[in-house]
């Protein structure tokens, strides 16, 4: 079988490129070459981007750090008040174990985030702003440590955004930031 279109005639690989493609495949490389530099940059310069450390863990480990954390925090009617900087959220279909919280604005918290089954999205959002929002993938077999400062009290969401069954549309937390 030969295929319907047809090869140019004559060495066309050997033929000069005209100027005006030239100075078009320049352009689209050295823009390229800007873009790439931004992006670069921006990622490592920006503070926009979450840091923190992740670790192996075992599921029964971190079972028990969430166990340690609930019998110290205080359980108030808006939800759980953290004994200290250290804040426990564990992934679950298709609920968030340890949620909802209620933290102060302005201080700086160390979230650990965990999966106990299947690979699951961590979105936060406030509540009355639907394009501030961070996203991260929480897996199982590994605690990711992320630092947060909430500076604006109010009622923040938690969504899981990774497809984790039928049950993914309920599953919501909430993050209450008082003054």
């Amino acid at each position: 079988m030969t295929s319907p279109i047809k090869p140019p005639d004559g060495n066309w690989w050997n033929q000069p490129v005209n100027r005006r493609e030239s100075i078009w495949l320049g352009l689209g490389v050295g823009w390229s070459l800007i873009l790439f530099g931004w992006m670069s940059a921006w990622t490592r310069v920006g503070d926009q981007n979450p840091i923190g450390e992740t670790f192996r863990i075992e599921g029964d480990e971190y079972r028990e750090k969430m166990s340690d954390y609930k019998d110290r925090a205080t359980e108030t009617d808006d939800g759980l008040v953290p004994p200290d900087r250290d804040v426990y959220l564990q992934a679950m279909r298709f609920q968030w174990d340890g949620a909802p919280v209620v933290l102060e604005a302005g201080t700086e918290y160390d979230i650990h985030l965990n999966s106990l089954d299947v690979q699951h999205g961590f979105s936060l959002r406030p509540e009355d702003a639907l394009s501030k929002q961070i996203n991260l993938q929480v897996l199982p077999g590994y605690e990711w440590v992320v630092p947060m400062t909430f500076d604006e009290p109010g009622t923040y969401h938690i969504i899981c955004n990774e497809f984790c069954g039928q049950g993914h549309r309920s599953m919501h937390g909430t993050i209450v930031v008082e003054e």
